[in-house]
């Protein structure tokens, strides 16, 4: 099977995908078009939900594990949309639809270049390629779910779009719910321990915090106040203030350090983390596969965006056709040399590391 004609089948494949509803936790039917892919290249395959996994015909148990990842899951389409989400549009080489960029072209790329792989003898690494289902939500039945049942896995590929270019770190997630108290009252009487007044030290403090450690690839821990809430009729003071912080964690603290800070330094009452599992992660600039692509002429850079990596404790390389700007986007579109670039970079990326 030549490299063009893996091209043209996963570019069919992404069109099939785009045009079957596959929202977080409901892949059913894009999970029966990954099965098609493999069945038609009769590599054995398994199905965990809607997850979709495969490993090499000549898997190893003693050689390392590479995983290639992505995911076939979508957000819902934006109020904004003026073409039909589930209509495939191919116009002046753009491919458009719900989930073309993010993350159908990646995918379709990294089934089109596992499979280039599949039949080869004497890998140095093994292949393990999962077709993943609820990233979007950061839902339990996704890649997370897998990683207990798959091989044990060494090095990993996360295919987003990064226009190709190698994501060597992703900013981790941590939310926090906070409370500010003060002394409910009728809105008449004095108060001198109005919980809404106290809340301006508060927001003045999580707007001027810095966290000590910065991180060459990803820079600072960014805290961003997103939401407050408080009082539910006009005549009288509440006794709390509820806010929600996020924080995007750079890869020089773990997600638990972040909340012991918060705890310890934040002037709040009370200040809960509603998850430390979504985990900053990078990968070393020494690694094979960095070098490789730096070598291909590849820019290397920190993302900001979550993805699969977050529930990774191994190394891994965030890297795929498409761009990010375009995800979660009005008319979402993917250009149709970018799917042909992605394949055929990735099949040189690992030629130079695997072969």
């Amino acid at each position: 099977m030549t490299i063009e004609k893996l091209t043209e089948n996963a570019i069919s494949l992404l069109k099939k995908l785009i045009v079957t509803q596959s929202f977080s936790s409901e892949e059913e039917q894009t999970a029966v078009l990954i099965e098609a892919w493999f069945n038609q290249y009769k590599i054995p395959f398994t199905r965990t939900k809607n997850n979709v996994w495969a490993t090499n015909k000549y898997f190893d148990k003693s050689k390392q594990t590479l995983l290639l990842n992505s995911h076939h899951d979508t957000v819902k389409p934006n109020s904004a949309y003026t073409n039909d989400p589930f209509e495939v549009i191919v116009k002046d080489g753009k491919l458009y639809g719900l989930g073309s960029n993010d993350a159908g072209g990646c995918l379709v790329s990294l089934l089109a270049t596992f499979t280039h792989y599949y039949e080869q003898e004497n890998l140095k690494y093994n292949l393990v390629i999962v077709a993943s289902a609820e990233e979007e939500s950061s839902g339990p039945n996704g890649l997370n779910s897998m990683l207990p049942i798959i091989p044990h896995i060494d090095v990993a590929i996360v295919g987003e779009p990064t226009l190709m270019n190698l994501a060597v770190a992703e900013k981790g997630l941590v939310v926090f719910d906070a409370v500010i108290e003060g002394t409910p009252s009728h809105a008449a009487h004095p108060n001198n321990n109005n919980s809404i007044y106290n809340t301006i030290d508060v927001l003045q403090w999580f707007k001027d915090f810095k966290f000590d450690k910065t991180s060459e690839a990803l820079g600072d821990v960014k805290m961003t106040v997103t939401q407050i809430n408080a009082g539910s009729q006009h005549n009288v003071v509440p006794a709390h203030v509820n806010l929600v912080i996020d924080v995007r964690v750079n890869d020089a603290y773990s997600n638990q350090e972040i909340a012991a800070i918060l705890q310890e330094k934040s002037p709040c009452t009370k200040i809960t983390p509603r998850s430390l599992r979504l985990n900053s992660s990078a990968i070393s600039t020494n690694h094979d596969l960095v070098k490789a692509g730096i070598a291909m002429g590849r820019k290397t850079y920190g993302s900001p965006t979550l993805s699969d990596q977050a529930c990774l404790t191994c190394q891994s390389l965030k890297l795929g056709p498409g761009d990010s700007i375009r995800s979660h986007s009005a008319d979402e579109f993917i250009y149709l040399a970018e799917i042909e670039e992605g394949i055929k970079i990735y099949i040189e990326l690992l030629n130079r590391v695997i072969v």
